[in-house]
């Protein structure tokens, strides 16, 4: 899960085909989750809403994507049992289900579950805290094995933080970085990706 049109200056240019969720030549290795950025609120903030206008000279362009992120997943399954999302657990989830049951056909809303999903950290401290970001929760190692625990899953796999030294920092057991990252030195890099493995989305 990358913040996909915000973390760069600009809009990545293509210069071949392709679909929104990807290189038409590989659909299937590639899966975007919605992340926090991929919201009306942070569009605008962070420049697409501006660099919409300034390229197509009005915000319709900006309207079709921001209507199509309230349609990516929130999360995914992989193998029964890696939790992936771009942010964290919420204190208003305890089963996967809850998260089935979300209508994520909307703006991002600025507090519950579907904003903690997306806007959550974890936190060394254990228990759930407030979040330094002013959206989420913190949560601690023995929030993730309890919901690990009820969903039968073995892993949290998250993006939501940047991690310099690698792409997968673990911090336990239980929870796992994964970020994909463009090469920071010339800002118009290629995305470092690795291999998928099938998954369900929820």
């Amino acid at each position: 899960a990358k913040e996909i049109l915000t973390k760069e200056s600009n809009v990545q240019e293509v210069r071949c085909p392709v679909t929104v969720c990807g290189d038409v030549r590989y659909p299937e290795r590639i899966t975007i989750l919605r992340g926090n950025h991929e919201s009306r609120q942070i569009t605008q903030v962070y420049g697409f809403y501006d660099e919409c206008l300034r390229k197509y000279g009005n915000a319709n362009v900006w309207k079709y994507f921001t209507d199509l992120f309230d349609y990516l997943p929130l999360t995914a399954l992989v193998d029964g049992q890696i939790f992936c999302l771009h942010g964290g657990l919420s204190p208003s989830i305890d089963t996967l289900d809850h998260i089935r049951a979300l209508d994520r056909l909307q703006e991002v809303p600025h507090e519950g579950p579907m904003c903690d999903l997306l806007w959550s950290d974890p936190d060394d401290r254990g228990g759930w805290g407030i979040s330094p970001r002013g959206a989420g929760y913190t949560f601690g190692q023995d929030i993730s094995e309890t919901f690990n625990h009820a969903n039968g899953l073995t892993l949290v796999s998250r993006a939501h933080q940047l991690v310099m030294e690698a792409a997968i920092m673990e911090l336990d057991d239980t929870l796992k970085y994964s970020f994909l990252q463009f090469d920071p030195a010339p800002r118009r890099g290629e995305p470092h990706v690795t291999r998928r493995t099938p998954d369900y989305f929820l």
